[in-house]
């Protein structure tokens, strides 16, 4: 029986890359959208509709998960004054209580499996100062805290880790990548002189989930450098 993978956010994105990269490893797959729109990116793959402030639908759960990928994210730019209270809620409801919802309703039947893999996703943001970032800043790194408690309390069957890319082409950065002049000025702040591509960000995900035993409470970052070099 092929291993059962449950990725939430998989209509789009990186998400919808990780569900390609499953299904062309031969896994099961579950997927979660916002809406009816992504239903079809990928037939015959079981699809449930939910939204990350919602319950979730504990009942299409199947028995047993051999791993979870929680994709939903924010990109919310604004300069530290103007970032209302209620902004604030919303990202860490979309980023850190999403994530902590699908884990624990994944829990039984991420337990019930010989070994398991959740994986979530930070961003470079958090361990890269950048101005206007505070408030998607602030929610990724709960989002890192989290990986690492969960990591410890649920060793050793259950691996728990985190993503953290920079900007990548997906349909979530699109303002901000909107023009080939954007795409260049975003490219010149890397080392490497290039932004994300998902299917990129999804084989680090693949990764940690089939392939990294002996890795647990990390943080990948896959940001071409931004976090860790300096250009001359």
């Amino acid at each position: 029986m092929s291993e059962r993978y449950l990725v939430v956010g998989g209509t789009s994105g990186v998400g919808a890359a990780v569900v390609t990269g499953l299904i062309e490893a031969g896994a099961a797959v579950i997927y979660t959208g916002r809406n009816a729109e992504g239903r079809a990116a990928h037939p015959g793959v079981q699809t449930l509709l939910w939204d990350a402030g919602d319950p979730f639908p504990v009942d299409a759960i199947p028995q047993t998960l051999a791993g979870l990928v929680y994709c939903p994210g924010s990109i919310r730019l604004k300069p530290f004054a103007r970032i209302k209270e209620d902004e604030l809620v919303d990202d860490l409801a979309v980023n850190l209580l999403g994530a902590v919802r699908a884990a624990q309703a994944c829990l039984p039947a991420l337990q019930r499996a010989e070994t398991a893999a959740i994986v979530l996703f930070s961003s470079v943001a958090v361990q890269t100062g950048m101005p206007y970032h505070a408030s998607v800043a602030s929610a990724k790194g709960a989002v890192e805290g989290l990986t690492r408690a969960l990591a410890a309390e649920l060793a050793p069957r259950i691996r728990v880790n985190a993503v953290a890319p920079t900007i990548t082409d997906t349909p979530l950065a699109e303002r901000l990548l909107s023009s080939d002049e954007k795409r260049r000025m975003a490219a010149e702040r890397h080392p490497l002189r290039r932004i994300g591509r998902p299917e990129e960000i999804a084989r680090a995900v693949l990764w940690l989930l089939r392939d990294a035993p002996l890795v647990t409470g990390q943080v990948i970052h896959c940001d071409a450098g931004l976090s860790r070099l300096r250009l001359a």
